[in-house]
Order: C-alpha cells, then structure tokens, then sequence
C-alpha cells in the first residue's frame, strides 16, 4: 500500500519548488518602462534596512528560544542544533550590509545579548518543540509577506530563508513525534 499523507521528501520538494519559483521571479528582465525610465522601487534603502534589522531581531529570539528548549530538555537538543546553527546563519545572511567606510557600520552589536524570547518552555518536550514548530512557521509567513516590500535581492535572500524556516518547521514536527515524553 502506498503511504498517503505528507511524506518528508515531499514536503521538502514543495519547499524547494517554492523558494526557486521566487528566485525566479525575482529574476526578471529590463525593469525599465516603454518611457524609458525606471519605476521606482517599492522599497527605499531606508525601508531595506528596517527589513533586514527586524529580521535579524526575530531570528535572535528564535535563537534564544532554541537555547530554552534545549537547556530544558537536553534530550531534544542534539536535534535541534542543526536547526539553531541554520538560524543563526540566516541573521548572519540578514544582517544590514556594512558601510564601506565604516567597518563597524551596520554589523550586529556583539555585546548586546540577544532579547530574551517571551513566555516560558512548557515542561513536556513535545510541546515545546512544537512550539518551536509554530516559531519556524510564523517565522516563514512573515519572510513570505516581508518579500512584498523588499527590493529584488533581498526578496530572493527572504524567500530563501523562508523556505528553510518552512522546512525546520516540518522537520521540527517530525522531531516533537519522536520525542519521548
């Protein structure tokens, strides 16, 4: 008999499917008009930026919550390092560009600690895994309704890491399943 439901490779087909259709419409031809002139962008440096830094504050709590349910359930935690290290390299992928002449300018503050997550770790592993789960989701649908107003590179950075956010949500479910209680 054959299996029905959603299978794991099945949900990651889908997710690549659709990260690499957002690539591609971001990748499209002339943006100039029968004018000859550019339109203008939807979002100005200033709006990119305020993008990119609440991004990297969401992706910090993230992280943050991570390291919650790890310290409270060390059974979980050597499957939710993968998931924390990819995290972390998206705020890293994220971050606002440094100023060229200002090396300091626009990187992550290394001295300030990341803002604690709100709400405490429930005591049963599997649900604080799923909440990690719901975390990752939410996570991804705000990548998806942020790509509206980010201009075409940083729309494709968004959708590729929502597509991932996606994909730690799933393999995050699958996790809290096989979670002893």
């Amino acid at each position: 008999m054959r299996r029905t439901g959603t299978t794991r490779r099945g949900a990651l087909t889908a997710t690549g499917a659709l990260a690499l259709g957002a690539v591609l419409t971001g990748c499209g031809g002339d943006d100039e008009g029968a004018g000859g002139k550019r339109p203008a962008r939807a979002a100005t440096a200033k709006a990119e930026k305020a993008l990119r830094e609440k991004a990297v504050r969401d992706g910090a709590l993230l992280l943050a919550r991570y390291d919650l349910v790890a310290e409270a359930h060390p059974a979980t935690a050597a499957g939710l390092e993968p998931l924390r290290a990819a995290v972390a390299e998206h705020g890293q992928a994220l971050a606002p560009p440094r100023a060229k002449d200002d090396p300091k300018k626009g990187a992550p503050k290394g001295d300030e600690a990341p803002p604690a997550p709100a709400g405490p770790v429930s005591a049963d592993p599997k649900a604080a895994v799923r909440e990690l789960a719901a975390a990752e989701r939410r996570r991804a649908d705000g990548y998806g309704e942020a790509l509206l107003a980010a201009g075409p590179e940083l729309a494709r950075l968004l959708a590729s890491v929502a597509a991932a956010a996606a994909a730690h949500a799933y393999l995050l479910t699958e996790l809290a399943e096989e979670t002893a209680v």
